[in-house]
């Protein structure tokens, strides 16, 4: 039997058509169940990121006679994405000074890496330390790892109280920030967040971080008292941005409190520079948006 030149052709012809119409098997979704039983805290998905949050309720931490409310700086999280056939997790972690090193051994034991470690504010009483973390592997093991590791702390590992449908007056003008800023945000236990996501393809030990792994500017307000505000937050910024949203931040009064990494070998190079300002809204949205303007688009 023959078989001519053209059949062959129109043969794998119709084999690679047939292949490219078959449905294409989709990659294994993040196992969020599994998250919640083996951390004991349920989180929400951001995009593909499955993000929970840790706040440090049990602390009373003041900043120049300022009550620091948990969502203000106190936030300790955790998020969780699937890539490249495993979940991985990246997050930061508030602790007192006495519970960084038995957590940081407990991480080590679990299988999980510390990225950095070092203070976001400065004058606060007690005085608390960050610690940032990244780890690969199943679900299971990550999130029982993560909550042995933070059974080290006096961090609350209960499911937090449900928010309010409505959110109450935070005492201060959020509005009025968010024209100042031109972002909107949103208000949460009394506090004004707003994030900024950076324009570049994010990527640490190879995988891709999203805004919702920390990749983003992040600006946070709560009353000060006597229409003042009070924000903190980090600018996440590639290297040339630093000076010049430095300087932005200095012209306007607002305090550098500290530079510096939160990744390891990542791409691009980014730094994390956190602030801290008192002020009335006007003037604290007026030099928050002098340095959010100088952030790549």
């Amino acid at each position: 039997m023959k078989t001519s030149v053209l059949g062959i052709v129109f043969g794998v012809c119709g084999a690679a058509a047939a292949i490219a119409a078959a449905p294409q098997i989709a990659a294994t979704a993040l196992d969020t169940a599994a998250i919640d039983r083996s951390l004991g805290v349920p989180g929400q998905m951001q995009g593909d990121v499955y993000r929970v949050s840790l706040p440090r309720t049990d602390l009373s931490v003041t900043v120049h006679g300022i009550a620091v409310k948990p969502g203000l700086a106190l936030g300790s999280w955790a998020a969780f994405r699937r890539a490249s056939g495993k979940a991985v997790v990246h997050g930061d972690l508030v602790l007192t000074e006495t519970e960084v090193n038995p957590l940081i051994s407990a991480l080590q034991t679990g299988g999980i890496e510390i990225t950095a470690l070092h203070n976001h504010l400065l004058e606060e009483t007690p005085h608390v330390m960050y610690v940032h973390y990244w780890g690969e592997g199943t679900e299971t093991t990550l999130a029982t790892a993560l909550r042995t590791s933070l059974a080290t702390t006096k961090t609350p590992l209960t499911p937090p109280a449900a928010a309010p449908a409505q959110q109450p007056d935070p005492g201060f003008d959020a509005a009025g920030i968010q024209t100042a800023l031109g972002r909107t945000g949103m208000v949460r236990g009394g506090v004004l967040s707003i994030s900024i996501p950076r324009p570049e393809h994010i990527v640490m030990m190879g995988i891709e971080l999203p805004p919702a792994m920390g990749m983003a500017t992040s600006l946070n307000f709560q009353s000060a008292g006597n229409g003042r505000v009070a924000a903190t937050g980090d600018f996440v910024m590639v290297d040339d941005e630093v000076n010049p949203i430095a300087k932005a931040l200095r012209a306007h009064n607002i305090a550098v409190t500290a530079l510096h990494n939160h990744m390891l070998h990542g791409t691009p190079m980014l730094y994390f520079m956190h602030f801290w300002a008192e002020d009335t809204a006007q003037n604290v949205g007026a030099g928050l948006k002098a340095a959010t303007d100088l952030l790549a688009r």
